[in-house]
């Protein structure tokens, strides 16, 4: 008998869901549209604001084929009463702070779904990935060195999630700081 992914260890989940990475795909653009309006949907009334980040929102690199979506809402509205909604809308809670929240979409006992999504659940103006987005979209040659790094660090990090992310986390500050001083 299989387990659910709710009794799943950290390592069964990172064996059943590795690292992979892919070409760029144009249809990231397309699921993360479709995802936006159903979240839109979701949130009737709530204000958010919602964009793609992560690596799928960058052009042209490799990435995870899991599309990254912050969604911000102003102060005045709860995050429980979001996740709730969330939830009802097939979102799995995967983690929580005091001001952020994480979600998970298209993960299933098999494995990954043809459509996966991670969204970031924040208070307006937590939104440091917009920064680094931006500036690797607007400085193509960083941006073929951070899917080099990705590249390298793919096949030695497969089966450790966090491990992968850490080793990402000097470029990715580095690079956000670089975008601050630039756009703001």
């Amino acid at each position: 008998m299989s387990k659910s992914l709710s009794e799943m260890t950290l390592e069964e989940l990172w064996e059943l869901f590795p690292i992979i990475l892919s070409e760029h795909k144009s249809c990231w653009g397309d699921w993360y549209e479709e995802e936006k309006q159903k979240i839109t949907a979701l949130l009737y009334g709530k204000d958010p604001r919602i964009n793609h980040i992560g690596s799928t929102a960058i052009n042209g690199i490799w990435a995870k084929p899991i599309v990254d979506i912050l969604v911000e809402i102003p102060m005045s509205i709860s995050m429980e009463d979001i996740k709730e909604k969330l939830i009802s809308g097939g979102y799995i809670c995967m983690s929580e702070e005091e001001n952020r929240k994480s979600f998970n979409k298209g993960y299933t006992e098999q494995g990954f779904a043809e459509k996966v999504f991670h969204l970031h659940l924040r208070y307006y103006g937590d939104n440091d990935e917009l920064y680094f987005r931006d500036y690797m979209n607007n400085n193509p040659v960083l941006a073929g060195e951070y899917e080099k790094l990705k590249i390298s660090l793919w096949k030695k990090y497969e089966h450790d999630r966090d491990a992968y992310t850490n080793a990402k986390s000097a470029f990715v500050e580095k690079y956000t700081r670089c975008a601050k001083v630039e756009y703001c």
